[in-house]
């Protein structure tokens, strides 16, 4: 018979029941260290006080107002995005997609309005992720997410990884602008140069192109800077949020500067559930956790504590694990043809710490950032214990 689900997910025999900070705990009532964050979605762990009564003091009053109308809190979040990034102005919505989405259609229009409509075109990077609409799996040209879903929309040009010299030489007369994700998620925590990134920003505004980042994984402290590209000299026009900005509730922002902005215009883009008073309920108090001092600063502590286990197992397990990749508490732990990456996540989770498997034999590990140091050790520990069981089967 089949199941009343779609068949989209091939789901590990794991029915979560109950999560508290860092752990996640399943009907048996056994426990689970959490490095996978609902996909970097957790940023502060599970049943957060703070955000727990943000979202039941919001629910007595209102869960939905139609954007019709003024919602304050909107305005207030928009207002702090604004005050601690290079954006002028943003739109919110209710997942990465449909800020990419928002994006992809800032760059046509802003072309547009300019008096270039040819300049639609917009170039990415092999081993992107940018989403599951057709609009994104055509950005991101992954055979596995775009077989079958054909025509694909057309408008993106691919070129390879860390490649500046070809990315160049893609830049054509309809070419609008670059997408780019500081740091691939899916990709295999895949991260570009600062001086990579630094140099593109140099390109675009030398071809009068609008730069795009895609900092739904990597944005809102899970590099250690609110978001990514503070490790560079140098900012985006545009840039998609979601993830961690709504702790576990879904949101998605998209940013922008005001030049580029203004190419939204009234009724030229809209959300029903966009910016909700829920949503934004939520994603103020994350943004009160993530502003509070030091805390940016814990989660580079930790990164480094984290990483130095790390450099230890893989000197003790060469021959199964290789490299770290990564930036802060977006870690990828890089596999060698000994070992499948998926063998090793499910490896972790029989022994009690989840993970997410990503492209290149890449194993993510991506903790709350609340994480802390006893539980920074004990993940080195079972990730340790688990290169040994693997190990000693082969």
């Amino acid at each position: 018979m089949i199941s009343a689900l779609m068949p989209t997910y091939d789901r590990y025999s794991l029915q979560i029941k109950s999560g508290s900070g860092c752990y996640l705990f399943d009907a048996q009532g056994r426990r689970y260290l959490d490095f996978g964050s609902g996909i970097a979605v957790n940023s502060l762990g599970h049943c957060h006080p703070k955000l727990v009564s943000a979202i039941t003091e919001q629910a007595s009053r209102i869960w939905h107002c139609s954007n019709l109308y003024d919602i304050p809190a909107q305005q207030k979040l928009a207002n702090r995005l604004v005050s601690n990034t290079f954006a002028d102005t943003v739109f919110f919505n209710n997942s990465g997609a449909e800020a990419i989405e928002t994006g992809i259609k800032i760059i046509r229009k802003f072309h547009y309005e300019s008096g270039n409509p040819e300049k639609y075109r917009i170039i990415t990077i092999d081993g992107a992720f940018h989403g599951r609409t057709l609009a994104t799996i055509s950005a991101s040209r992954q055979k596995k997410y775009i077989t079958g879903f054909g025509p694909l929309v057309e408008g993106f040009d691919q070129v390879p990884f860390n490649n500046l010299k070809i990315l160049k030489e893609t830049i054509g007369p309809h070419t609008g602008g670059v997408l780019i994700e500081p740091i691939q998620g899916e990709g295999g925590i895949r991260p570009f140069s600062d001086d990579y990134l630094v140099a593109l920003r140099t390109i675009c505004d030398e071809n009068g192109l609008l730069l795009m980042f895609d900092e739904v994984q990597s944005g809102v402290g899970r590099t250690g800077k609110f978001y990514a590209y503070e490790w560079t000299k140098m900012t985006p026009d545009i840039m998609a949020s979601a993830k961690g900005l709504g702790g576990g509730f879904p949101v998605g922002a998209c940013l922008a500067t005001e030049q580029a902005g203004l190419a939204l215009t009234a009724g030229s883009h809209g959300t029903t559930f966009g910016g909700n008073p829920m949503a934004m309920a939520v994603s103020n108090a994350v943004l009160d956790i993530i502003f509070e001092k030091d805390f940016l600063e814990n989660v580079r502590f930790q990164s480094s504590l984290f990483i130095k286990h790390l450099k230890n197992i893989i000197n003790k397990n060469a021959s199964l694990v290789t490299e770290i990749r990564g930036r802060g508490l977006m870690l990828g732990l890089c596999c060698t043809s000994k070992v499948n990456n998926s063998e090793l996540v499910k490896t972790l989770m029989s022994k009690g710490l989840l993970t997410v498997p990503a492209a290149d034999n890449v194993v993510r590990l991506i903790p709350p950032l609340i994480v802390s140091t006893s539980e920074i050790t004990e993940a080195a520990s079972i990730i340790e214990d688990s290169l040994k069981h693997i190990a000693n089967k082969t």
